[in-house]
């Protein structure tokens, strides 16, 4: 593969990871209302770890690791799937799918910011505008205190902390960004992929198993059971591999572009999927957070 067809297919596999992170955050919303938070997080890594066995051992070319690649493994695992998902999934039974979608478009600026602390990647003057953007269109969200609507809503409604929770949630998917860059130049993506699902479901077993002593499987309908594969096979394998994919050629603060489809695909399942609202309000704050996107992403004229 020639190198432009190289670099289109690692912007396709950005792209596409994106989108599905932002369909499984909105759709992980009716999940919510039906398992328990550490119990939905412990399934996911459990469903996901069976799809993947094969790829934990290690390729015959691949070094042995060493123990700073083990920390950041460990790292990746707690911040990039650990954390991210306990906070995203308490934020959206909180709030509504569009606003966590708004949030969420602050990931290309806190991925530019960190590039630029971590691993010392150039980021333009602009990006302190998407970060204006970016924290504009959060604080007008705040502002139209929205509720919660479609499946599971009124559960645990409270967008103010919700909101919160999600913004924690951009946190740890930007080191998980910064992060996943230094991984892929010792490991291949499907090994990453494995061994941070296999850290996570660690993490989260002893929670996860508690939960599932008092909860009633039986009270969960069928269409429900199927929409936790989706979820579990999108935010453990397909997500993670596509992403690490395309960042073995792009660089991480280039590679936040992508990041636009997240809060795009998260706002149009809300909307047409959970039939949530869509006011002025959240409009001219999305509107906002794209702004920031675009500022923080796109190439200027002369590269």
């Amino acid at each position: 593969m020639n190198p432009r067809s190289s670099r289109l297919a690692a912007y396709a596999c950005l792209a596409i990871s994106m989108s599905l992170v932002g369909s499984y955050v909105a759709l992980s919303k009716p999940l919510v209302a039906a398992f328990p938070v550490f119990l939905l997080a412990w399934l996911r890594f459990g469903i996901g770890g069976l799809a993947m066995l094969h790829w934990l051992r290690r390729p015959a070319n691949e070094p042995v690791m060493t123990a700073q690649t083990k920390r950041l493994v460990f790292l990746e695992s707690f911040l990039g799937n650990f954390l991210f998902s306990i906070c995203m999934l308490f934020g959206v039974s909180m709030t509504s799918a569009v606003s966590a979608g708004v949030i969420m478009a602050a990931i290309p600026a806190v991925v530019a910011l960190m590039s630029w602390a971590f691993l010392r990647e150039r980021v333009a003057p602009r990006v302190w505008g998407a970060v204006a953007c970016a924290a504009a269109g959060i604080a007008l969200l705040g502002l139209t205190q929205p509720q919660a609507h479609g499946p599971g809503a009124g559960r645990d409604g409270n967008p103010w902390l919700g909101n919160l929770l999600v913004f924690g949630a951009v946190l740890c998917e930007a080191a998980y960004a910064v992060i996943g860059k230094k991984l892929t130049g010792v490991l291949g993506p499907r090994r990453i992929t494995s061994l941070i699902n296999l850290c996570g479901f660690v993490l989260v077993t002893p929670l996860g198993a508690y939960a599932a002593w008092h909860f009633d499987f039986a009270s969960v309908p069928p269409g429900m059971w199927l929409l936790l594969l989706f979820y579990s096979l999108a935010a453990s394998v397909w997500t993670v591999w596509l992403w690490m994919t395309g960042l073995r050629t792009v660089p991480a603060a280039q590679g936040g572009v992508f990041t636009v489809m997240l809060p795009v695909s998260a706002a149009l399942v809300g909307v047409f999927v959970l039939h949530e609202p869509l006011g002025g309000m959240q409009l001219a704050a999305f509107g906002l957070a794209l702004a920031g996107v675009l500022l923080a992403t796109l190439p200027s004229g002369r590269q």
